[in-house]
């Protein structure tokens, strides 16, 4: 698919919001990972870095260019922008009352926004609280978190698959 039938095909009704990610490989590859699942628009909050950077096309390989994205300082701003365009908001983080992965069940018709949070922090607890709900990524290791743009991945993957 060329750049113009990417920006002309139909997406997902899902858009990822990165919650002060500082590695600009991870911001690349979450580019890439939403350009990958026709993913409708990246919000960039905080200390994350945006486009054009040598470092993010550097994992981004163009999809920086094919995904929209918009930059917000805060990410409460862009949770609430969200929630206003029709958007249930659900922050990917380890949470009381959270919903694991492969529980998740769509409601047909329902737009989608990820977050996801900051390398070593995760998502802020103020984010946290003013999203609509918290999916969490099933571990059975010794650590207990994944790198950011490897949790967007499979995050990604699960809900193109349910949507």
């Amino acid at each position: 698919m060329s750049l113009a039938e990417f920006k002309e095909a139909d997406k997902q009704p899902l858009v990822v919001v990165l919650d002060h990610v500082r590695s600009l490989y991870n911001v690349g590859s979450v580019f890439r990972s939403s350009d990958a699942f026709r993913i409708s628009g990246v919000c960039l909050c905080g200390i994350t870095a945006r486009p054009p950077h040598p470092e993010i096309h550097k994992t981004a390989l163009g999809a920086e260019e094919s995904v929209d994205w918009r930059y917000f300082e805060r990410t409460e701003d862009a949770v609430c922008w969200l929630k206003e365009a029709g958007y249930t908001v659900l922050a990917v983080e380890q949470c009381e009352g959270s919903t694991m992965l492969q529980d998740f069940h769509r409601q047909p018709g329902r737009k989608y926004a990820v977050v996801f949070g900051n390398e070593v922090k995760g998502v802020q607890q103020q984010v946290v609280d003013s999203c609509d709900g918290c999916l969490e990524i099933p571990q059975y290791g010794t650590k207990h978190s994944l790198n950011v743009s490897v949790t967007a991945g499979i995050v990604l993957w699960h809900l193109s698959e349910k949507l």
